[in-house]
């Protein structure tokens, strides 16, 4: 069983990451793809900013849940193997991130993660996770720019882990979800440096 967790944990998280509820919502009670509308990223920001409404959030508990929950299971699981809780949960949630991004069900054509990779910091620690929630709604409340926001507290956030103690491998892990998430982001530094990028507002209905 020791061998086989690592195979486990990891085809279950990649295929419960895979699960996109921005995606299946827009399809379900807009009838359409979120991926062709807005920024066509099928994420909680841009499914706000077109359609607005209650279900965004439900978009935004949903990813939550979903980097959470896998990650907090395996981790109990790994470390009731002999394995460090936090080792076990970084690497089941590089699989979530995985599958998060690069979905089976959707044509591989997935989202960027930030929701997913906060939820997992909590888990990881919540020191850490308070640290970058705090620093994500500073920024979002002053420079209105939730790539900026997000990119900068998920940074914070993963060299946080490191003064708090958390197992090296663990932070290695998570680092590695971290720079993955900001290349993705390359379409919005891009916009940034341009001066194009759009901002974003919490309690506007929908751009």
């Amino acid at each position: 069983m020791k061998i086989a967790i690592w195979f486990i944990a990891a085809v279950a998280a990649w295929l419960f990451g895979g699960i996109n509820i921005s995606i299946v919502l827009s399809k379900l009670v807009y009838h359409e793809d979120i991926r062709t509308k807005g920024s066509g990223n099928p994420g909680f920001t841009n499914f706000k900013r077109v359609y607005g409404g209650w279900l965004a959030w439900v978009v935004f508990c949903f990813d939550f849940v979903k980097g959470a929950v896998p990650c907090l299971l395996f981790g109990l699981w790994f470390n009731a193997l002999g394995f460090p809780f936090q080792l076990g949960a970084a690497y089941t949630g590089l699989f979530i991130m995985i599958g998060h991004s690069f979905p089976p069900f959707y044509k591989f054509k997935g989202g960027k993660g930030f929701l997913v990779l906060l939820s997992e910091l909590f888990v990881l620690d919540w020191r850490a996770g308070l640290i970058a929630f705090a620093v994500l709604c500073i920024l979002l409340l002053t420079v209105k720019f939730m790539s900026v926001s997000t990119m900068s507290a998920l940074v914070l956030g993963a060299v946080s882990l490191i003064p708090l103690g958390c197992n090296y491998i663990a932070v290695i892990l998570y680092s590695v979800c971290v720079v993955f998430m900001i290349i993705r982001h390359k379409s919005n530094i891009v916009r940034l440096f341009k001066g194009t990028e759009s901002k974003f507002y919490l309690f506007r209905k929908k751009s």
